[in-house]
């Protein structure tokens, strides 16, 4: 292990705060200060095959090799904790995490914490734990919700204390902007919390993909199976009349229309406004002539075996937890990171 080698892990309150956007976006930085970087994620918190992908997606979008990178040591998943529980796992994970770094070098090993800053406490694992294991620096990534924020980030700075190098507050509504910049970020640097970051909320970053969402859905993919890049940033439903429907789909870009399999107005209306895919529920196939629309338009249409409540549940729960799988948005996070993170400051905090 080199001497020169810094640990930084990137951590958070709650899930699906931006953790993996973040590392891309400094990483980056990183790169073009000429450091090197490994990546780490100790803690997986969904299933091993999807949490490979993102691991390979990761170190693919920065460039990294084999050497540079440390698979999970475990996974937080019913079976590993009950045999935890019952003491038939006595694995010290923290000497675990020592020894899955040992052979990395780089300048910078980034880690990629678990939801919460306590999850992994049963397995010696949590953001505290490993930052005392590793004597590292935590950066911590927060959502925008409200001004209350303050309470939990202020919370945070006990628990981690001088291990804290900065946190980055994202998707801040552009109307929160500068109430962020002039009372909150004040109000945290005077109580010792480095603010390095407030970026912007991003309609890229939260949109999600159609083969995402084909994916959520078991969809069947009736046509433009080669279009299911398109994002969708908006989830709309279309169960009025035609004359309402099309003033109503105005209202919405890149988005993806749930309505019946046997509304072919509908179907239409939604096709001629800015569409990123059509979703028909009813267990009724569409009219060929909406399938040579959409051909023509390069708008995929997804069938599904649901009902319209269960489709749009499922449709807004990806939402909610969107993951970084496309590559526009690893270039939407950097260019979000560059103008609004401080990382000149955190290379000054990790004394690099």
């Amino acid at each position: 292990m080199a001497q020169s080698t810094k640990y930084l892990i990137v951590a958070s309150i709650e899930a699906y705060t931006g953790k993996s956007g973040t590392i891309l976006g400094l990483a980056h930085q990183f790169q073009d200060k000429g450091f090197s970087i490994a990546y780490s994620k100790p803690i997986g918190t969904c299933f091993q095959d999807q949490q490979e992908a993102d691991v390979e997606f990761v170190a693919d979008a920065l460039g990294l090799k084999e050497a540079q990178i440390a698979s999970p040591l475990m996974f937080l998943q019913r079976t590993t904790v009950e045999k935890r529980l019952k003491q038939e796992d006595t694995t010290d994970y923290g000497q675990s995490l020592k020894d899955s770094l040992a052979n990395i070098e780089a300048n910078i090993v980034i880690l990629e914490g678990a939801g919460t800053l306590w999850e992994g406490s049963l397995f010696g694992l949590s953001i505290v734990d490993m930052a005392n294991t590793l004597d590292a620096s935590v950066l911590l990534v927060a959502r925008y919700h409200s001004l209350l924020v303050v309470d939990s980030l202020v919370t945070v700075k006990l628990a981690l204390g001088d291990r804290l190098a900065g946190m980055v507050i994202n998707d801040i509504p552009s109307e929160e902007l500068e109430t962020a910049q002039t009372l909150i970020k004040p109000y945290l640097e005077s109580h010792g919390v480095p603010v390095l970051g407030l970026l912007p909320a991003s309609r890229l970053l939260r949109s999600v993909s159609v083969r995402e969402i084909a994916h959520q859905l078991k969809a069947q993919v009736l046509c433009r199976g080669d279009r299911l890049d398109l994002m969708v940033e908006s989830l709309t439903i279309g169960a009025m009349n035609v004359n309402s429907a099309l003033e109503y789909f105005r209202q919405g870009q890149n988005k993806a229309v749930v309505t019946g399999g046997d509304r072919t107005d509908l179907q239409l209306a939604a096709l001629e406004t800015s569409t990123s895919c059509l979703i028909l529920t009813g267990h009724m196939n569409p009219q060929p002539l909406i399938i040579s629309r959409a051909e023509d338009l390069e708008v995929p249409i997804l069938a599904v075996d649901l009902d319209t409540l269960s489709t749009v549940e499922i449709v807004d729960q990806a939402f909610g937890k969107v993951r970084l799988q496309e590559k526009i948005k690893v270039s939407c996070i950097q260019e979000l990171m560059v103008k609004n993170f401080d990382v000149d400051r955190l290379v000054q905090q990790l004394s690099l």
